[in-house]
């Protein structure tokens, strides 16, 4: 090889490598909200989902509980942006009414509240674009 060609050789080998670089790997996430990770205790409900709209249950509710959701987006964990949560108890599947008990509609990744219901009730995610875990945990437990 001349002289002259090694250097145009080695511009040639060092863009050759640079092309063939590997992006760098996403950074891995865990795959589950925390919420759903706790042991379910006597009396609570836990319903989760991948998407919305979605209906779980019916639940027979009775007395006082605190209820939190959360959503899980390793990928975007600012909710701020993001579309409102909304959930709902309503006496049918799908079906937001009058008489429906609003439990969430927020922009967040977790939020808690105290509700007291009796009855029956299916929980209704009508709005969300993340996974979600909604637990209902009794307050006398």
């Amino acid at each position: 090889m001349h002289w002259r060609a090694a250097p145009l050789l080695v511009c040639v080998l060092v863009v050759a490598a640079c092309g063939s670089t590997p992006p760098p790997a996403a950074p891995t996430a865990t795959s589950e909200a925390a919420l759903s990770k706790a042991p379910q205790k006597a009396g609570e409900i836990v319903v989760s989902g991948e998407a919305s709209p979605a209906s779980h249950g019916p639940y027979e509710f009775n007395g006082a509980y605190n209820v939190s959701f959360e959503q899980h987006a390793p990928e975007n964990p600012d909710f701020s942006q993001a579309t409102s949560f909304v959930a709902s108890l309503d006496r049918e599947a799908e079906i937001t009414r009058g008489d429906s008990i609003a439990l969430f509609e927020a922009a967040r990744a977790e939020q808690t509240r105290t509700l007291r219901v009796e009855g029956r009730f299916f929980v209704d995610v009508s709005f969300g674009d993340y996974p979600y875990v909604i637990r209902f945990t009794p307050r006398d437990h």
